[in-house]
């Protein structure tokens, strides 16, 4: 079976479905009481067109999921952003604002004062965009997005300000106990990405070691009882021509990541 495709995608969520896992949104998690359970994560990164064919899968599997957008032109799409929501899904926003903020303001970091008010800056980026996206759908849960040409990562906006001031009830890096949650992500195109990875991880007490979807298909019943499961839309798709556009550029990508990796540890 041909990985990253709409049909492997659906094969996945069938066989939790078929293991009893019940398939909940990230807002809701603390309040679950079910012993089996799945936040589907989407880290809708690019062609939010992807996310609304995942969507419209995962609607009609009878599942619903938690998709962060990122604010980006190409990724913003307010009339995407409002079907997903209408399809049951939760929206919230993948904050980006550090980078944001070193770009537009063109911001050297030599000192703690220039920190600070990068820090200052990308809290009211933040607040800026939370709130274009809150005009569209609610949103009651963040998570960072991690790029990882960036210098700096974007959840050090909390060293200073709490967003639970601003009525976000979650974020992931911070507000799940990954050692009641096991995690996987297609980080670098692969479940088992770890070395590709910069800042898409967690430090929990599960470790898996899954290559491809049917790889954890087959061994589903070696999962904890929680789970998050990160997906990258942007991956998954049947269109051929696309399909292949996305392993050629994840392929390139994986080598700059793991010798830019290679570089930071020796040095």
């Amino acid at each position: 079976m041909k990985d990253f495709t709409i049909k492997s995608l659906e094969l996945l969520i069938e066989r939790l479905k078929s293991a009893d896992y019940k398939f909940i949104q990230f807002k809701d998690f603390k309040n679950i009481e079910d012993s089996k359970i799945v936040i589907l994560r989407h880290d809708v990164d690019l062609l939010p067109e992807n996310s609304l064919a995942t969507a419209k899968l995962e609607n009609s599997l009878g599942v619903t999921g938690t998709y962060y957008f990122r604010i980006t032109p190409e990724t913003f799409k307010l009339e995407i952003i409002q079907e997903i929501a209408d399809l049951g899904h939760e929206v919230g926003y993948h904050y980006e604002d550090v980078d944001l903020v070193i770009n537009n303001y063109k911001l050297i970091i030599n000192s703690l004062k220039d920190k600070e008010e990068l820090i200052d800056l990308a809290y009211e980026s933040f607040c800026d965009n939370l709130e274009k996206l809150r005009k569209i759908v609610t949103v009651e849960t963040v998570c960072m997005h991690g790029s990882p040409r960036a210098k700096y990562d974007n959840k050090m906006i909390w060293e200073k300000f709490d967003y639970r001031e601003l009525g976000i009830v979650g974020e992931p890096y911070f507000d799940v106990d990954w050692n009641e949650f096991g995690y996987l992500t297609d980080t670098g195109r692969r479940w088992n990405g770890d070395k590709y990875s910069f800042r898409d991880k967690v430090n929990s007490r599960f470790k898996f070691d899954f290559k491809t979807t049917d790889d954890i298909i087959k061994n589903v019943d070696k999962l904890p009882d929680k789970m998050m499961i990160t997906v990258h839309p942007q991956r998954w798709t049947d269109d051929n021509v696309l399909w292949v556009k996305e392993l050629v550029w994840q392929n390139f990508k994986n080598g700059v990541k793991y010798f830019k990796k290679k570089l930071i540890v020796n040095n």
